[in-house]
């Protein structure tokens, strides 16, 4: 097992509080072994084994139909006789009306509580119905180049060629954790991609017309990181003869979004001061479920980054917009309390990813930025403003300045 320590300390400030700790992301992207490290370090704390309570409730793992009165019974008896328990109740979403259950356990039983789920309804208002005021939302993303990095700590590769390797394979674990090429990666990304929507969206929601859906999936996919609207592509979808209501696409994106497929994001008007609800983006959970779905191409790398940075954005705590500033665009607006951050990437040529013939891999050329923009009324900056950056710059050396400045 790799260790992701940014996790546990996010969930460390919490341990023992009487809240319950909700960790939420996409299917396979590290949740599970997130649990195994805070056993082991509830275990390093002294806690004994009897006290840490792990269920799983995956369709595989769990009695058909159980109900949340038996889950609820299942661990009180489990719990009996133990003094201080901690809970680790891993894929809990399986449950139907598993949050009575935790509410009840919350405020009858001696324990501390962690739950882990595939489906943002963990954290939202319907949560709040049962658990007002006494729970804590942990988003879990797929790994971070920093990550990846460690996951690939025994490889004879150049950081450089780590990341091409990232930016073209993504960054579920269960790839990184391998040696695969690049067929057997995106082959192991589409059977999480289709189980996702499978159990998490078709089988849940009654999706009749799969085939409908599929196509307007492709279309959110082939325009990840650009504006559009329910309008446009029912518009679109109106232009190949396929007819679907706005109503229907607003669900489709909906439910995406539930199953963290996707993330919108809102455009910010930096005049106004406020956001708008029109022309949203939206972003891939990981990039490789774009590659895995309609086939990897060099011309994709610009979006690609783009959504490696939002990503990495959205992992360091930030809310991120699309910057509207008149008629011009920011690719982000980032903000986290009191601080906001204002990111506009340079756009990198496709032809030169990866190592040049004969330079190291640190070779001390000027580095090509992303650029915050100085706003003289409070904004931070970082980078070099693109208008005096240097020319004909490495695609890949823009990532790693990327991730740097973000980091």
């Amino acid at each position: 097992m790799i260790n992701r320590p940014d996790y546990i300390a996010a969930i460390e400030p919490f341990i023992d509080k009487p809240l319950v700790k909700i960790l939420a992301g996409i299917r396979r992207c590290g949740k599970s072994t997130i649990f195994e490290m805070l056993r082991e370090e509830l275990l390093r704390r002294g806690i004994g084994e009897d006290q840490i309570v792990c269920k799983r409730y995956t369709e595989m793992d769990i009695p058909e139909n159980i109900t949340a009165k038996q889950m609820y019974d299942e661990l009180t008896a489990a719990m009996a006789g133990k003094g201080h328990c901690y809970l680790l109740l891993d894929e809990i979403q399986e449950i139907t009306g598993w949050e009575k259950a935790v509410n009840s356990l919350l405020e009858s039983a001696d324990a501390d509580i962690y739950v882990t789920g595939s489906n943002s309804k963990l954290m939202s208002s319907e949560i709040s119905t049962y658990l007002t005021g006494r729970y804590v939302s942990i988003p879990v993303y797929t790994l971070s180049f920093k990550e990846y990095l460690d996951f690939k700590a025994d490889s004879t590769l150049s950081r450089r060629e780590l990341l091409e390797e990232y930016i073209r394979f993504g960054g579920f674990p269960i790839i990184a954790l391998s040696e695969y090429d690049e067929q057997s990666a995106y082959q192991i990304v589409n059977g999480i991609y289709h189980t996702v929507v499978s159990r998490d969206i078709v089988k849940r929601h009654r999706i009749n017309k799969q085939d409908l859906f599929d196509r307007v999936v492709k279309y959110i996919i082939e325009n990840m990181g650009k504006t559009f609207s329910a309008n446009s592509i029912s518009t679109f979808l109106k232009s190949e003869h396929r007819k679907v209501s706005v109503e229907s696409i607003y669900n489709y994106l909906r439910w995406l979004e539930q199953a963290f497929i996707i993330y919108p994001c809102e455009r910010y008007d930096l005049q106004g001061k406020s956001i708008l609800k029109t022309q949203e983006k939206y972003y891939l959970a990981d990039v490789s479920l774009k590659y895995a779905l309609l086939g990897y191409n060099r011309k994709m790398l610009d979006g690609a980054m783009e959504n490696i940075v939002y990503l990495e954005l959205k992992r360091r705590g930030y809310d991120v917009y699309i910057g509207k500033n008149d008629t011009k665009e920011i690719d982000f607006v980032a903000t986290r309390r009191d601080e906001r951050v204002l990111c506009a990437g340079l756009r990198p040529d496709p032809r030169s990813i990866g190592p040049r013939s004969g330079e190291p891999d640190g070779d001390p050329r000027p580095l090509p930025q992303i650029c915050c923009d100085p706003q003289r009324d409070g904004y931070r900056h970082r980078g070099r403003h693109p208008d005096r950056s240097p020319r004909g710059f490495s695609a890949c050396r823009t990532m790693v300045i990327i991730l740097r400045l973000i980091r």
